[in-house]
């Protein structure tokens, strides 16, 4: 089902959109939008490893520590509200790259910071520009996908952090292993961040706008949607002399987010659920290296982050995987719920059952089925489903306070993990990320399920904002089917 009228040139564009097959247009698409999630992923976990060095070496305290690892999330919910906003006024290319260019920035200055004031600094930096690209990569591979794979390229680019996960212990290790000093390894782990991103600028400024943006904000489908239809290889009706006029547009603003009740019960749904997981995935993640740390004492740290790579590695990287192959035929909703349930099950265990914290092995059993299921589950499909769920011209608005939000949990569970660990014991602060989880499956059950649907079939629905009127009523506005692309 299209909203648009196939046999015009601008609906033409969107239909072909949504029935093309999958093209190297798409994966190179998702490559260049996907490395930008690898380094944000790199470079919030690394420090992670980077603290085990600087508390010891800096003698920081346990709030000193907290903050360092929260700044960047911090920062993250101030990039994401700005570039999401910006890119729905200016369009998602305008400024495409900034961000990117804003990490490199972070990233190197982290690396030569001289205290621990500058370095909080930059991380703050660097968190602007990894915020700034969780709405806008996210929107524009949305907005060139297909309806049939939509999750899996969506999930594809989110799940390039699986690689950064990896990466960072890695890095460490070998790092340590060819005799670098304590205070030469944090800072190069920081410093190398500073590489992937600097390689996408070029490749995200010469990508084209989005088609679906330019049909239904900007009124067009000539220039870069006809470039991204010819790169896809599919059929659009030609355009008859001077019929690429603009369309009567009905352009949604920030205050219809509030003003609809669809679009505001959605909005709670899509930020709500990622806050929750985000405070436990995050709050976990980061201090998992301390975890470790604390479970065997008496490990070095090579053992430590040898730990960690291989809790990333077996558990993390199979579950992005096997998420970006399945969502589409299990559905983004129902993933979703199955992940949090999965996860709130393990907490359980691991907060019941006598002995489980007490010793390495069994609490890296549950830890790491957990760790599964949040990346098979939420950690993607929370940002697949802000990218889909909204209107084309409030889409990476709504996404940047989605995942704007969302880093404010983050900022929360990192922030105060451990001293929640400290003051409860790691069984009751696990036992509380589990309950967060049960609250997440349910506040998932309020959205609709996106998987395999075109996003202007979604559109109609999601754009009714006078009052909430039925669909026939808004259908009946002139021009409003061919505008909700």
């Amino acid at each position: 089902m299209h909203a648009v009228d196939p046999a015009t040139p601008e609906g033409g564009v969107v239909a072909a959109l949504d029935d093309a097959p999958l093209s190297r247009h798409h994966y190179r698409a998702a490559a260049t939008a996907g490395v930008g999630f690898f380094t944000d992923a790199y470079d919030l976990f690394v420090v992670g490893a980077v603290l085990v060095i600087l508390k010891a070496q800096w003698h920081l305290s346990t709030s000193q520590t907290s903050l360092v690892s929260a700044a960047a999330l911090g920062a993250a919910f101030v990039g994401a509200l700005i570039f999401g906003r910006i890119a729905d006024v200016f369009g998602r290319k305008r400024f495409y790259g900034l961000e990117a260019a804003i990490m490199v920035v972070g990233a190197v200055g982290s690396a030569l910071s001289p205290s621990l004031v500058w370095l909080i600094v930059f991380r703050c930096v660097l968190g602007i520009g990894i915020g700034g690209d969780y709405p806008v990569s996210a929107v524009v591979m949305s907005e060139y996908s297909n309806a049939k794979n939509r999750g899996r390229l969506v999930g594809m680019v989110f799940s390039m952090q699986a690689a950064g996960l990896v990466v960072g212990p890695l890095t460490g290790l070998v790092l340590l292993s060819v005799g670098f000093s304590h205070d030469m390894v944090w800072r190069l782990l920081f410093g190398l961040g500073a590489l992937p991103a600097a390689g996408v600028i070029y490749l995200r400024r010469t990508l084209p706008e989005s088609p679906r943006y330019q049909a239904a904000v900007r009124g067009r489908a000539e220039g870069d949607a006809e470039r991204i239809v010819a790169l896809s290889k599919v059929h659009v009706p030609a355009a008859a002399p001077g019929s690429l006029r603009p369309l009567p547009v009905r352009r949604l603003g920030v205050g219809d987010l509030v003003r609809s009740r669809r679009l505001l019960v959605t909005l709670i749904g899509t930020a709500g659920t990622w806050f929750i997981f985000d405070y436990a995935y995050y709050g976990n993640s980061i201090s998992t290296p301390v975890i470790l740390r604390d479970l065997a004492p008496h490990a070095s740290l090579s053992v430590t982050l040898a730990l960690t790579l291989g809790l990333f590695a077996v558990a993390a990287v199979p579950g992005y995987v096997l998420a970006v192959f399945t969502m589409d035929r299990v559905g983004h909703r129902r993933l979703q719920i199955i992940g949090f349930a999965v996860m709130a099950a393990c907490f359980a265990v691991i907060a019941i059952v006598p002995g489980v914290t007490s010793a390495v092995a069994p609490f890296m059993v549950f830890y790491g089925i957990s760790y599964f299921f949040a990346e098979f589950g939420p950690n993607t499909t929370t940002f697949v489903l802000s990218a889909e769920l909204f209107p084309a011209s409030i889409r990476t608005t709504a996404h940047g306070i989605s995942s704007g939000i969302a880093k404010v949990g983050a900022f929360i569970g990192v922030f105060v993990f451990p001293i929640l660990a400290r003051t409860f014991g790691l069984r009751g602060t696990l036992a509380l990320t589990g309950g967060l989880a049960v609250a997440g499956a349910a506040l998932t059950l309020v959205l609709d399920e996106p998987a395999r649907r075109s996003l202007s079939e979604m559109d109609l629905a999601a754009s009714a904002v006078r009052g909430d009127a039925s669909p026939g009523e808004d259908q009946a506005d002139p021009g409003y089917a061919r505008t909700a692309i």
